[in-house]
């Protein structure tokens, strides 16, 4: 196994982190998937299941930044323990709901889930830098990134089959034994060093992390760049809808299969981005991706020109979730590399709140654009917004030679806050 001895799987650390991210991932889709259905199947409302989707994604945009300075604040793997711990705690209540009068009970559950998952992702992306070298930080980012493709892809299937065979309790158990799973890979610590904690308010904590963004050109231009592949996201998830059932001409079964797909091209992707990561910048990799990604969303926005075949886009977007991931994987990484890590949780969990409020933005603004300018160009809209990312990053964006590596920084350290 060859692969096992070189780049970050080397190291047993990361291998560990990677292994327990992609079962609590696993659990997470399974959980997200399946709720909203049983919400459906329970009430056989529309209104109802959309407020369950709602109470999903208010907490990953209203606890962000409290995330992130737990990340900084607490021991990473001790937080990433107490989650996964919390998460099968917090499934209990679901053993109590047999009919739509604990309804409120599964809305609860959604939101405490969603809430812990946001706690958890800040500290797995600030504890991977300390783990690899760093010429691997970008290669690491692209294996947690196959992770989060492959996740959705059997997670969303798992969910789903899971609750039509084992009804609810078949969820529970499932999901349970995943985040038991995490846990047992995440008992044993990792050779990294304490992190600095100064015991300050939440609040003035989360100012020293904007304050890091502030002081450093790169994570500024990361900010303008988040912003941006938020907008774009926000428009592609609303004009997606509109593009497949208006313009092509296809219904429910196809959106989710055109959607599904993309799962395909990042997987591949995330698998490519491993072995290229090593030879490529970051900065470029996240810039020319961005560009590449903008040109591909054109092409597939206007091949509706020439054809409306549900077949030929089956093709097109599962080829367009490989540029997708290495945006991902190029942004990850410039802001891991441009960030010191005592203040690193705060600064992911800021430009990750940055790039979910421009997504709701893009929500927002799409059925306008659509009313004034049409669809067509609205779509062009989206790819453009890509294309100013990608600039951005490229011309703005340098390489992060003030920025220490985790084990080069010999600032004095405080005793870490025990969660």
């Amino acid at each position: 196994m060859r692969f096992l001895q070189k780049g970050p799987l080397a190291n047993s650390g990361f291998r560990r982190l990677w292994i327990s991210g992609f079962i609590s991932e696993l659990g997470d889709w399974m959980f997200m998937v399946a709720m909203p259905v049983y919400v459906f199947q329970l009430t056989g409302s529309v209104s109802a299941t959309a407020t369950n989707f709602i109470v999903d994604l208010l907490p990953s945009l209203l606890l962000s930044p409290v995330a992130g300075v737990l990340a900084d604040r607490w021991d990473r793997r001790r937080l990433m323990l107490m989650v996964s711990a919390a998460q099968v705690a917090a499934l209990l209540p679901l053993l109590t709901v047999h009919d739509s009068g604990q309804l409120f009970v599964i809305n609860i559950v959604t939101a405490g889930q969603s809430a812990l998952a946001t706690m958890f992702q800040p500290a797995k992306y600030a504890l991977l830098p300390t783990l690899v070298a760093r010429e691997d930080i970008p290669a690491a980012n692209g294996l947690s990134s196959l992770n989060g493709n492959l996740a959705r892809l059997f997670g969303a299937s798992l969910g789903g089959f899971v609750l039509g065979w084992f009804g609810l309790n078949g969820i529970l158990v499932a999901d349970a034994a995943s985040f038991l799973l995490a846990i047992l890979l995440l008992i044993r610590p990792f050779a990294v060093g304490r992190q600095v904690s100064d015991h300050q308010p939440v609040w003035r904590a989360w100012l020293e992390g904007l304050q890091e963004i502030r002081r450093r050109r790169g994570l500024r231009a990361m900010l303008m760049t988040v912003a941006l592949m938020g907008m774009a996201q926000g428009l592609f998830a609303v004009l997606f809808i509109v593009f497949v059932t208006q313009r092509l001409g296809g219904d429910e079964s196809d959106t989710g299969l055109l959607r599904g797909v993309q799962a395909i091209g990042g997987m591949l992707g995330g698998a490519f981005i491993g072995a290229l990561a090593r030879r490529t910048d970051p900065r470029r990799l996240l810039g020319w991706s961005l560009l590449c990604f903008a040109l591909m969303t054109a092409f597939t926005w206007n091949s509706s020109y020439l054809t409306t075949s549900i077949s030929w886009f089956v093709g097109v977007f599962a080829v367009l979730g490989a540029p997708g991931v290495a945006a991902f994987v190029g942004r990850m990484s410039v802001t891991q590399m441009h960030t010191q890590d005592a203040t690193r949780g705060r600064v992911l969990a800021t430009l990750q709140s940055v790039f979910d409020g421009s997504q709701a933005v893009g929500m927002v603004l799409a059925g306008a654009l659509v009313a004034r300018i049409g669809l067509p160009a609205a779509l062009d809209i989206q790819a453009g917004l890509l294309a100013a990312a990608g600039l951005l990053t490229l011309w703005y964006v340098q390489r992060p030679a003030d920025v220490p590596a985790p084990w080069e920084d010999h600032r004095p350290t405080l005793e870490v806050a025990q969660p």
